[in-house]
């Protein structure tokens, strides 16, 4: 419950009130924050499947590891083989983003801090590309992870 001026018949709220609602919307932002690395892996597969499927569009919020190792894929061949190993390291790049969701889901800094070092470097991959909507994506994307990782830092600060 939030304070309004004026209001006749509302209390401002107490500092336990206020503690309550700071540690809500910290564990909030925390866990959105480290829900970014499960949607990177997420989209990045569905990129996968939807370029070695002949598709050409994808979600800017994937991962351009995955695009070029879908494009080296498509220009070896159009053969099965080919597409199932790219779709296999698809899988082992996606998947080290869900283990970086699932331990900054149970507050481990690091994962935060190296799943971003990653994320970063991904997005300078589009820079070869010239990709520029790419690029902004992933600074917004790192904005959310790094929102996530501050709120973390918060929280285990409270419980000191």
């Amino acid at each position: 419950m939030e304070y309004q001026e004026g209001a006749s018949n509302q209390q401002p709220p107490s500092p336990e009130e206020k503690q309550i609602e700071e540690k809500l919307k910290n564990e909030q932002q925390f866990k959105s924050g480290a829900g970014w690395f499960f949607w990177i892996a997420g989209l990045s597969l569905i990129n996968s499947i939807i370029m070695l499927a002949g598709k050409n569009w994808a979600f800017i919020v994937g991962l351009g590891i995955t695009q070029i190792i879908d494009s080296v894929a498509l220009h070896l061949g159009e053969a099965f083989f080919y597409k199932l190993i790219a779709f296999v390291f698809d899988l082992i790049a996606a998947g080290i983003f869900i283990v970086f969701g699932v331990f900054a889901r149970k507050g481990h800094r690091w994962s935060f801090i190296i799943g971003m070092i990653l994320y970063a470097l991904d997005g300078l991959l589009f820079i070869l590309v010239a990709d520029y909507l790419s690029i902004g994506f992933h600074a917004l994307v790192l904005f959310f992870l790094y929102s996530g990782l501050s709120a973390l830092k918060k929280i285990k600060l409270r419980r000191e």
